[in-house]
């Protein structure tokens, strides 16, 4: 570990890129901004000094809701004039204090958030790409100048002139930081910028964050996935409970033993022994998966001859094999065999149609072509929504009454009392049983997550689906998932999993399906 924080911010010698002493910052209640995605009256930072130096690469790391977000937001200007609350302290990013005015910090730090989507003001790549510049004013031919360097400078042409809404989660994330750096900021933050990322995508955006360190950029990057920036970073900070517990040289850091990291609650520093688990499931569920045998026991959903898809005209039969219209998305899929009681990943880049087929064998999508036998039987997808519940990535669009109980009740008969003792028996199972009369959105996203699988359950279903459920999640966090997935196993449920996760799918999961690009899938 380094000397003392104080100690750091007592050298006066070196310059700084980013000061904080002694902040501490408490999230108010209601305003313009406030509160927005943290509970109320949420202390987030406690009593942080920190100083980063020109040039440097930091990665803050810890628990989930240990203090990192907040602390990116009080570099790029969002704490406390954004998100509102009290603020205690002194900061300063560059030579600009803590409240100074927002716009004020957008030629000074570059931001990108885990969702790029958040951050996007225009429908098309090559509009998105000059809008920072376009809103500073500058001219058209300083504005074109930029553009073709920053194109060069990250070979990001293939992005150019294209829908955002066609644009892969990798791909969107590459346009996001080239983006950011239009304005050249001395500063750039990174807030758990691979949460929902491939392996492709993140050895990319790896690549891009080495060319902002070669050019002396200061990189601030809050990140649970550790692995991949281990060369990058200079230095780890670790934060618990809103407080710096751990300011660690990257050469003292990198030498922790894996115990010691999996007790601060962090991931893993090598991931490679997870991916070789990871393949040879692969390699397992390929030769599972391929089986053509019928006769197996164990319920079953299978696919045969699937084709996926959609586009302007979604609900068109083509058949297996034929080629896809410009501007659809349409693919091929292996024929697949998920049995009862089992966890399957569905892995694969980022644009293989993944969520694509996941909706489509929940009944939300129809098949272009192809069938889905249940127990060897054709079903139709309006049989399918009445079997199948997905759990989305973003669970806050499928939680609809008041109270968590309610929630697991939403449709069904509350004076049965069989039904109603199903329904406390979930919430104890679930560890929801505290939680019950809290309203669905005043959760974590963990407990949120929860309530949705025990709505799964109180309505029977038999294949349950989980979409990216360890997005930005920490290795405890990531624990409860895997945990939650075995009890539905237990429960003889179909399980699949969406992920990218390479921890989650060796730990956790019994078969791993890769859905990889094929010929006759278009490009989104």
């Amino acid at each position: 570990m380094t000397d003392d924080t104080n100690d750091i911010m007592n050298d006066a010698v070196e310059t700084t890129a980013i000061e904080t002493s002694r902040v501490t910052f408490r999230y108010g209640s209601g305003g313009d901004g406030a509160a927005r995605d943290e509970p109320t009256r949420h202390t987030a930072l406690h009593d942080v000094s920190l100083r980063i130096r020109p040039g440097e690469c930091v990665v803050l790391c810890g628990r989930s809701g240990c203090g990192k977000t907040s602390y990116t937001r009080l570099v790029n200007g969002l704490i406390p004039t954004f998100f509102t609350g009290e603020l205690t302290g002194t900061h300063h990013t560059a030579d600009l204090a803590s409240g100074s005015p927002v716009d004020a910090f957008t030629p000074i730090v570059g931001s990108v958030f885990q969702n790029p989507k958040t951050q996007y003001f225009n429908a098309d790549t090559t509009s998105e790409l000059a809008f920072p510049c376009e809103n500073m004013g500058m001219p058209a031919d300083e504005i074109r100048r930029r553009m073709a360097e920053t194109v060069r400078r990250f070979g990001i042409e293939p992005l150019l002139n294209r829908s955002v809404f066609r644009l892969s989660g990798g791909q969107k994330q590459r346009l996001a930081v080239a983006a950011a750096t239009m304005l050249r900021p001395p500063i750039m933050v990174l807030d758990e910028p691979t949460g929902n990322l491939d392996a492709r995508s993140i050895d990319e955006l790896h690549d891009m964050i080495a060319r902002l360190k070669e050019s002396g950029t200061t990189v601030l990057i809050a990140e649970h996935r550790l692995a991949w920036c281990r060369d990058l970073a200079d230095r780890f900070v670790v934060f618990e409970h809103g407080r710096v517990i751990g300011n660690y040289p990257a050469r003292d850091f990198l030498v922790l033993s894996p115990e010691t990291i999996m007790s601060m609650g962090l991931r893993a520093l090598d991931i490679r022994p997870y991916r070789a688990v990871v393949e040879a499931k692969r390699q397992t569920s390929d030769s599972l998966h391929r089986r053509d045998d019928e006769t197996a026991s164990a319920p079953a959903l299978r696919t045969r001859m699937l084709r996926i898809g959609y586009g302007r005209r979604p609900h068109g039969f083509r058949p297996f094999g034929t080629r896809p219209k410009p501007g659809d998305f349409l693919r091929d899929v292996p024929d697949l065999t998920l049995r009862a009681g089992r966890i399957t990943a569905l892995m694969g880049g980022n644009g293989t149609g993944k969520s694509t087929l996941v909706r489509t064998l929940c009944g939300l999508l129809r098949p272009i072509g192809g069938s889905i036998l249940w127990n060897g039987r054709p079903v139709k997808a309006h049989a399918l929504t009445r079997k199948a519940f997905l759990v989305m990535q973003d669970v806050n669009y499928q939680l609809f009454t008041d109270s968590v109980r309610e929630e697991l009740m939403l449709g069904l008969d509350e004076n049965d009392p069989a039904v109603g003792k199903r329904c406390e028996r979930l919430l104890r199972d679930l560890d929801l049983e505290t939680l019950a009369d809290r309203h669905p959105m005043s959760l974590s996203g963990g407990e949120k997550q929860r309530t949705a699988i025990a709505s799964a359950l109180m309505c029977g279903k038999e294949l349950i689906v989980l979409d990216e459920p360890t997005s930005g999640l920490d290795r405890f966090h990531m624990r409860q998932v895997g945990l939650l997935l075995q009890r539905l196993k237990r429960a003889g449920r179909i399980v699949v999993v969406v992920t990218h996760d390479e921890e989650l799918a060796a730990d956790w999961c019994d078969d791993v399906i890769d859905l990889d690009p094929v010929e006759t899938s278009s490009s989104i």
